[in-house]
């Protein structure tokens, strides 16, 4: 099917890790953009890319087959708009923006020149997470019931320059509700449904340099499913698991053991999956998928539908922290 000419927007840490991750599928021809020309130069020798812009209305002036916005999140939509009015296909990096302004104008661009455009929720790459939606959706333990995500990590120790990052303000897509519980929110939505209202509690425990939240607690609905969501930035593990109880049985997610679980007998004793998996691996899995779609219409990862359907439930809970009191998204 041929090379796709892909454009990284954004070489920070996620943008080097696409441009990484794209060309060990051996089926893209890289560019990137980056406003720190230093950076930009920097990337595209040690990646041996030829075309590189410093300026975002360059880059557009040339030929793309497809564009990944990885720069901070508040500057998705306004991005994504203009590729898209070039007829560009989209991965945006989640979380797919700060707010709902210049959405509409988005969406009307993509169906109007008919662009692919996905999300970057890369868990949903994983797959033992795909093998538990698989189960799920099977029916195969009953309808889901109850749905728990935790997760939790030493924050600087994997990300030591996130005081310096787009991570110390809301408005730029930072605190924990936006760079991370919004993973698990988005794993629970495709595991158990749409979230229809929820209520959080959020704090700043233990992080420091930063002002931002780094502990959320949340519950939600889903329809008649109910859920549960903790997660710490700051914590000693670094663990996350994501368990449904169904009618007939459990599963469970396990990314940090590299495996997905399930018991049927009461009392009974887990099964498992798993496969060894080093992070990249899921992006090129990402990545892979991504191309998949474009050269033959498989299906999305993670469609723009669900991760604006994840953005509304994280401007949701930042509300319900603000407010102390429950929130519908039925409304929105």
């Amino acid at each position: 099917m041929g090379t796709k000419r892909t454009l990284v927007v954004g070489v920070g840490s996620i943008g080097e890790r696409h441009v990484r991750c794209f060309q060990r599928t051996g089926r893209a021809t890289l560019s990137i953009c980056e406003v720190n020309e230093n950076l930009c130069r920097e990337i595209a020798e040690r990646y041996q890319i030829s075309q590189r812009w410093t300026s975002f209305e360059a880059a557009l002036n040339h030929e793309h087959d497809l564009a990944v916005i990885s720069t901070p999140a508040h500057l998705h939509v306004p991005m994504a708009t203009r590729l898209a009015q070039h007829g560009i296909d989209l991965l945006i990096e989640k979380p797919l923006s700060t707010s709902l302004a210049g959405i509409d104008v988005l969406t009307s661009e993509i169906d109007r020149h008919d662009c692919m455009a996905a999300v970057a929720y890369v868990w949903r790459a994983h797959p033992m997470f795909q093998a538990v939606k698989r189960a799920i959706d099977s029916g195969r333990f009953g309808a889901p019931l109850n749905l728990i995500g935790v997760s939790g990590q030493h924050f600087p120790t994997y990300r030591p320059a996130y005081r310096d990052t787009y991570y110390t303000q809301h408005t730029t897509g930072g605190g924990a509700i936006q760079d991370a519980m919004t993973h698990l929110l988005n794993m629970g939505e495709s595991l158990a449904g749409p979230i229809s209202e929820l209520v959080a509690d959020a704090g700043h425990l233990a992080l420091a340099g930063v002002e931002v939240e780094d502990t959320v607690h949340v519950l939600t609905r889903h329809g008649s499913v109910m859920g549960s969501y903790q997660l710490n930035q700051h914590q000693t593990p670094n663990e996350t698991s994501v368990t449904v109880v169904c009618e007939q049985g459990a599963v469970r997610f396990e990314p940090h053991r590299g495996r997905w679980r399930w018991m049927t007998e009461r009392g009974g004793s887990w099964s498992d999956e798993s496969c060894e998996l080093e992070r990249d691996d899921m992006f090129v899995n990402q990545a892979n998928a991504l191309l998949d779609t474009l050269a033959d219409k498989r299906p999305l990862l993670c469609t723009f539908a669900e991760g604006l359907q994840t953005l509304r439930v994280n401007l949701a809970v930042l509300r319900s922290v603000e407010s102390r009191s429950w929130q519908s998204l039925e409304a929105d």
